[in-house]
């Protein structure tokens, strides 16, 4: 039943009379409850209630509609009372998602959670596609860049993703070390295949060397880091990274222009789960120590 939500916002909808309500009985943002039901109506090629000053009142075609909803939810009651207990606890699956860049940070951390909470199994979804939460895509998104706005979330600031600019014993063997800054400009660099990158630090290496100094592109963060390692180039990687890999050397120090933001995003229905807080408390508290 692939619009069970729609019609479950309607239920509500016609229950309570008001938007503002049903969004309060169901725990989510008003213009999710707006939406399904817009959604719902252009499904179906009818109007289901008579919006007024007071509220929403159902029509004769939302009537027919919510009985059989009315039903439909007194099933669900009678199965949510015999399995009563279930889910609340810390197993199952936890789904994580993120920029493959932020894999150095946030591995060891899943990986100790998991340790922690054995009935819990680790899905860490990685890459530029935005998993939406709103789907069931993920449980907690990291996401770098501009706050993320969309209104059905909880946004919760993280920490500041600082990045490093590296070469490793393999590159300076070859094509030693940059002397200074105004020497970058000399070397090679492994670089983002894509030139509307909007990660600042892309930017900010684009801007001081030529485009002839590239000489390997990916489109995988975690590629970009081998190919750096193995001395294709100088290029960045997360801070994190140059503790894990001694084989890398900052060549300039670090500067504030090339950090970004990242944000804990989850879903409001899912938010205040037992597991999603179990989690969100672990991340928080092992980043505290964190030392870049």
């Amino acid at each position: 039943m692939d619009n069970w939500d729609e019609i479950r916002t309607a239920y509500q909808v016609a229950r309570k009379g008001t938007v503002s309500g049903a969004a309060a009985e169901m725990g989510v943002h008003h213009a999710t409850v707006i939406r399904h039901i817009d959604a719902l109506e252009q499904r179906l090629g009818v109007k289901l209630f008579q919006r007024h000053a007071r509220g929403y009142t159902a029509t004769e075609a939302g009537q027919d509609l919510l009985q059989v909803a009315q039903a439909t939810d007194d099933q669900f009651t009678q199965l949510a009372g015999r399995i009563k207990g279930q889910g609340e606890g810390v197993s199952g699956d936890l789904v994580v998602t993120s920029l493959g860049m932020a894999s150095p940070l946030l591995t060891p951390i899943l990986v100790d959670y998991q340790a922690e909470n054995p009935e819990v199994r680790v899905r860490y979804r990685t890459g530029d596609r935005l998993f939406r939460l709103e789907y069931g895509e993920a449980h907690v998104a990291i996401r770098a860049g501009t706050m993320p706005e969309e209104p059905d979330n909880v946004v919760q600031p993280f920490l500041q993703q600082q990045m490093a600019l590296v070469a490793s014993d393999a590159y300076i063997a070859r094509h030693g070390m940059p002397k200074d800054e105004s020497d970058l400009q000399n070397h090679f660099f492994v670089s983002q295949d894509s030139e509307n990158s909007r990660a600042p630090f892309t930017r900010w290496l684009r801007d001081i060397v030529t485009e002839d100094r590239f000489v390997y592109r990916a489109t995988d963060n975690r590629n970009m880091q081998d190919a750096i390692i193995a001395g294709a180039g100088i290029g960045f990687v997360v801070a994190q990274a140059v503790r894990l890999y001694p084989q890398l050397t900052e060549v300039t120090e670090r500067r504030d222009e090339w950090f970004g933001a990242l944000w804990i995003v989850t879903h409001v229905d899912l938010h205040r789960t037992t597991k999603v807080q179990s989690f969100l408390r672990f991340l928080k508290d092992r980043v505290k120590s964190l030392e870049c």
